[in-house]
């Protein structure tokens, strides 16, 4: 009932307002009056609730054992339009191409080779979890010469090996490469990086990593943030999913599962399920400031204690603006000269004054009050580390 309308004026009221819809309602075809119903409903689906506010799992962490491994290789780039190294300075690229002209068959270590379509690069990877044989892979290709373009390069068959030295993939394929150079006789112009580039699919998985995750009796879940809070609301939601204690955190990024026996032989279907459970994540309040490129970033938990602030600078400004004295037309006494005018200005930004911010004001009353004196980013870094200083931030302050 709405308050101060008797309780007979108010069903009368519910009773026209239902009249007045249904009238409307025999107005239109019966087709139109479906869709209406149909678009209600899905405005009740996707109307904004909590949840929207949390995260998966999957999106939060990773699985212990489901990651990927990391390759690189040397190789040679064949087929530039002279834009290769410089076999007289880049050794290691004359050395790689006669070692590979004689395994082919060929004796070049007698000749003097002077071509400059050949340039040395280094290949990365990343080795997919549970990749198999055959697999493609794309893989990135970097100049280390003095080479100026990998444009229209193809690159020769280059094992690809990892952090134990085993080979498990071997690439091979043209180079795609998104910037390029031009240059003239009086101007040059480089757009891009036109000393790297990429093959999708350029590798072949040849070994397969061993890892049985169906046999595992205890999994790792790895926090990205690593987090208290967080860490046991990830133990509770599984623990709630399995329908008992077999999840706990063990640190701040590490939650421990025992897998249960009803998921024995079966863990990939234990974590498809887990990967899917909602968590709302937390995180300590801290503030990041990048110095070189005057960017600050802070979060919505950062807080303020009772303090004031006034910002201001001295600035002194000195303009020259020579003049030029010359003496009348036709007059045969004195000289051209250059008289030298220095203009000066002080500012010393008196209209800038202090600005009182109230203990536990949020985020947003923060940047308000300190752009209401006028602050910009440079400025502002200075303040927020002389607040923390001062301890009225209550955040942390990472500088990157």
């Amino acid at each position: 009932m709405y308050p101060g309308i008797p309780k007979k004026l108010h069903n009368n009221r519910k009773s026209s307002l239902a009249a007045g819809f249904r009238s409307v309602l025999g107005t239109l075809p019966w087709n139109t009056i479906r869709i209406l119903a149909a678009l209600i409903l899905l405005a009740f689906i996707a109307w904004p609730s909590g949840a929207s506010a949390q995260s998966r799992i999957k999106d939060v962490a990773d699985f212990e054992g489901v990651r990927e491994n990391l390759l690189v290789g040397y190789g040679l780039v064949v087929g530039l339009n002279g834009t290769g190294d410089d076999l007289g300075s880049a050794v290691f690229t004359r050395e790689s191409l006669i070692g590979m002209l004689q395994r082919l068959g060929v004796n070049a270590r007698d000749d003097d080779l002077d071509t400059d379509n050949v340039a040395a690069v280094m290949i990365t990877a990343n080795l997919p979890a549970f990749a198999r044989q055959g697999t493609r892979i794309d893989i990135n290709v970097s100049a280390i010469g003095d080479s100026s373009s990998l444009l229209g390069g193809t690159l020769l068959v280059t094992p690809l090996l990892a952090a134990d030295g085993e080979v498990y993939a071997v690439a091979q394929g043209p180079i795609a490469v998104a910037g390029f150079s031009a240059a003239g006789n009086g101007q040059s112009v480089t757009r891009g990086v036109p000393t790297s580039g990429r093959i999708p699919n350029g590798a072949i998985i040849e070994r397969e990593l061993a890892f049985e995750i169906n046999r595992l009796n205890t999994i790792k879940v790895s926090l990205h943030n690593p987090d208290l809070t967080t860490a046991r609301r990830v133990a509770s939601a599984i623990n709630g999913l399995i329908g008992q204690a077999a999840a706990r955190s063990t640190d701040p990024g590490t939650v421990s599962i025992k897998v249960p026996s009803r998921y024995k032989g079966n863990t990939v279907a234990m974590l498809t399920d887990i990967e899917q459970l909602r968590v709302q994540t937390d995180q300590s309040a801290r503030v990041v400031i990048d110095e070189r490129s005057g960017v600050i970033v802070m979060g919505e938990n950062v807080r303020i204690s009772t303090v004031a602030i006034a910002q201001g600078n001295l600035t002194i400004r000195i303009t020259e603006t020579p003049q030029v004295s010359q003496p009348n037309a036709f007059s045969n006494t004195g000289e051209t000269e250059v008289v030298d005018r220095t203009t000066i200005e002080i500012d010393e930004q008196s209209d800038n004054r202090l600005a009182v911010l109230d203990s536990g004001i949020s985020l947003q009353e923060l940047v308000n009050g300190l752009n209401a004196l006028g602050v910009g980013p440079r400025d502002m870094i200075t303040i927020m580390q002389a607040i923390k200083s001062a301890g009225a931030l209550q955040a942390d302050i990472e500088v990157l």
